[in-house]
């Protein structure tokens, strides 16, 4: 990924900073111009809290260029609290505990990296929530 690309999406990678509506109230994440509920322009920045749930989940064991040191691994849909799905690695747990409707958390980690002197990238991954 280039290092424009990178800076220009920090804010939803690392804090997911998506969009509300003004006009329905609608959060959206990944952020866009127009609401995807009711097409009013969104631009009203809204942070959310990272918390949400397994929607459903796959094992990848042949992945893409660019992510075979990390197969296998387990991709998410997660139904953030607030409720748009995201789409996500899973970290921190073995394909084996993962099941639909576990809660899980949002963390900063490493994505991927250009070479060994490359820019390395990171974004959001979820693992389980820890308890507190």
């Amino acid at each position: 990924m280039s290092v424009p690309r990178t800076w220009r999406l920090r804010q939803q990678r690392y804090r997911l900073v998506g969009e509300v509506c003004d006009r329905c109230g609608v959060p959206i994440f990944p952020p866009r111009d127009v609401c995807p509920e009711c097409e009013a322009p969104a631009k009203t920045p809204f942070t959310f809290s990272g918390r949400g749930e397994v929607y459903s989940y796959s094992t990848v064991y042949h992945p893409p260029v660019g992510f075979k040191q990390d197969a296998p691994y387990t991709v998410a849909l997660v139904r953030l609290e607030e409720g748009p799905l995201v789409t996500a690695q899973l970290t921190d747990v073995e394909a084996d505990q993962v099941e639909v409707g576990m809660p899980v958390e949002m963390v900063t980690r490493r994505l991927q990296a250009e070479g060994e002197e490359g820019v390395i990238s990171y974004g959001y991954k979820f693992r389980p929530l820890l308890r507190r």
